[in-house]
């Protein structure tokens, strides 16, 4: 009786040390969409990690196989490719994401654009050499693109009027796929994380120990990577933090940079002093596209632009050597947001 009482207490103890062991934030990662992927949660429920892992790179697959436009077979390249004058489908969600990226683009008069990818071919980003094109090739292509040459007559097809033009959804695709990898997170029952693709993002809840998530927007600067400001998170509902610069992708020639950034209506890459762009929004493809779309238009136009549709959104341009911060009526005025 003795030893069946000793052995009942130390079950008992060792399932309280078990129950009051803290609970940890679990991390997941992996490579894709030519990035990599971090999604980091917390539960007091047992989380199957391995089982989430690879739901999360299923759902990634997916998302590359319809959007990609690095994949030949992908349903957006063979959608590119194809010169039928006649509507094609390409599914419910490359519609959704047109749509929302054409409403931006209108509010940018353009300068934002999905077609944009023969002029990205045209100035070497895509192959990463770079080529200054004539002003009588940069015309030609401006030829092809254009969002008003691009139709949805269906919620699940598109229709070309331009039989060259090509959709490129980079700007855009990642700010989705941070939405959808969040989603696959809440289906296995985890209120709790933050999600991130090649540094976009998107939290819920908070930490274990009730703090909250603390984002770093990054100085927008090459070379050695130092933080420009913190956010602090401070709330439980879902946010987008999403940010665009000029300072990774671009190319110096004869003392001149180019950036990445092309403005669709002149077809040349923009030529302002914006470096970087950050956008909080409860949608993250909305922020996607908003915070490039911005980028686009540089400091001025893109703070009249988002005051006019009401974006939270920071902005870091270079002056004289100097780096300047402003932020838009929706960012100054956010509630719950701590920025350090």
């Amino acid at each position: 009786m003795k030893r069946l009482t000793f052995v009942l207490l130390a079950s008992l103890m060792l399932g309280l040390v078990a129950c009051s062991k803290p609970v940890e934030v679990q991390m997941l990662s992996g490579a894709a969409q030519g990035t990599t992927w971090h999604v980091s949660v917390w539960s007091n429920s047992a989380i199957d990690t391995e089982r989430l892992q690879e739901e999360i790179e299923a759902e990634l697959l997916r998302i590359d196989k319809m959007m990609s436009n690095y994949r030949s077979d992908s349903v957006i390249e063979q959608f590119n490719r194809s010169e039928n004058p006649q509507a094609i489908e390409v599914g419910e969600e490359i519609v959704s994401l047109v749509n929302i990226a054409r409403q931006v683009s209108q509010a940018t008069n353009g300068c934002y654009d999905l077609t944009v990818k023969p002029l990205f071919d045209l100035w070497g980003f895509s192959k990463d050499v770079f080529n200054a094109p004539s002003e009588t090739d940069i015309q030609n292509a401006i030829k092809k693109i254009g969002l008003s040459y691009l139709t949805s007559p269906t919620q699940t097809s598109l229709l070309k009027k331009q039989p060259e033009l090509s959709v490129d959804l980079s700007s855009i695709a990642q700010g989705y796929s941070v939405s959808r990898i969040a989603k696959v997170v809440e289906s296995a029952g985890i209120t709790d994380y933050l999600v991130e693709i090649g540094g976009e993002m998107q939290t819920r809840g908070h930490k274990p120990d009730d703090s909250f998530w603390r984002i770093a927007i990054e100085r927008p600067l090459p070379g050695d990577r130092v933080v420009q400001k913190v956010i602090d998170i401070k709330q439980d509902d879902s946010i987008a933090i999403m940010t665009s610069g000029t300072y990774r992708h671009y190319f110096d020639e004869q003392g001149k940079r180019f950036s990445h950034v092309l403005d669709a209506r002149t077809g040349k890459p923009v030529t302002h002093s914006t470096l970087s762009v950050t956008v909080l929004h409860d949608d993250p493809t909305q922020a996607d596209a908003w915070s490039t779309a911005l980028l686009c238009l540089g400091e001025s136009d893109a703070i009249r632009v988002a005051n006019e549709h009401g974006v939270a959104a920071f902005i870091v341009r270079e002056e004289k050597g100097s780096l300047i911060e402003s932020s838009s009526n929706a960012w100054n005025t956010m509630k719950n947001i701590g920025v350090n």
